[in-house]
């Protein structure tokens, strides 16, 4: 799970990332270069970010790269400028890194993508970089949309913290209410929260870690079907197998979860 996103503070792909921090309460940081200069002038003071020694971009690259676990790196088309640079960087310090090019990859891939390539790599300081507001416009919205739905999938994708896992003894859930009851029981207060306060889109995003979790303590890979046919039922049938019946059960949890657990914004 990430700890920490950091960026250079720049205009699109790192304000968008450290936006998302900051929404979603993560920590956040980086490196800036002297004077907090961006191409739209100082960067605002909400954005904790600390400056390296003069105002060069390529230094303050560097440095981000060399602080943190691994860089991704969203533009649409191919890396060119800074972007290249964050890849250099990252290539001459042995440090992972990742390219998401909008042009072919959907926001929902990239975030998918990006959350397992953090689990096999086991990063924990991300730094996010890539396409400015002055080059890309588009670019912002969608690293926002992406580094969301990654903080979101990473803040749920080791249910063995959060989940005890179902010993041998207990009793396989066989309807969609008792596979929405076992896991609140064991969801945590945050993750609870967490999925509460999802959009239905980004339920998608629960794909690799909660839907596998349900897919293999419920057996759902191992013929359970009587729960199989409780999803077919309450999806009025549309669930022709069990990679998507477990998709049932989590649309479920998050439509109770919201009227327990979702953040009301107070005026």
């Amino acid at each position: 799970m990430i700890k920490k996103i950091i960026s250079g503070g720049q205009t699109g792909a790192d304000q968008a990332a450290l936006d998302a921090a900051i929404k979603l309460d993560m920590p956040h940081g980086g490196w800036i270069p002297k004077g907090r200069i961006t191409e739209a002038g100082s960067l605002p003071d909400k954005y904790i970010l600390q400056e390296i020694p003069d105002d060069s971009y390529p230094r303050h690259t560097e440095q981000n790269v060399i602080d943190s676990d691994g860089t991704v790196i969203i533009t649409h088309g191919k890396l060119a400028g800074g972007s290249d640079y964050a890849r250099e960087m990252a290539v001459k310090h042995g440090r992972a890194w990742i390219q998401i090019d909008l042009d072919i990859t959907t926001p929902l891939d990239a975030a998918l993508k990006i959350s397992n390539w953090i689990i096999e790599n086991s990063i924990a300081i991300l730094n996010v970089t890539g396409s400015s507001a002055g080059k890309d416009p588009k670019i912002y919205e969608k690293t926002r949309d992406i580094i969301e739905g990654v903080i979101h999938l990473t803040r749920i994708k080791d249910k063995r913290d959060s989940l005890d896992p179902l010993s041998a003894e207990a009793i396989v859930p066989k309807t969609v209410a008792e596979a929405v009851s076992r896991l609140i029981s064991r969801l945590s207060l945050k993750d609870k929260a967490t999925i509460a306060n999802m959009t239905a889109d980004e339920l998608d995003t629960l794909h690799v870690t909660l839907g596998g979790y349900i897919r293999h303590f419920f057996q759902l890979w191992a013929g359970n079907k009587e729960l199989m046919a409780s999803c077919r039922f309450v999806s009025k049938g549309d669930v022709p197998n069990e990679d998507v019946a477990y998709m049932v059960i989590i649309r479920e949890l998050w439509e109770k979860l919201r009227k327990t657990h979702k953040l009301k914004v107070v005026k």
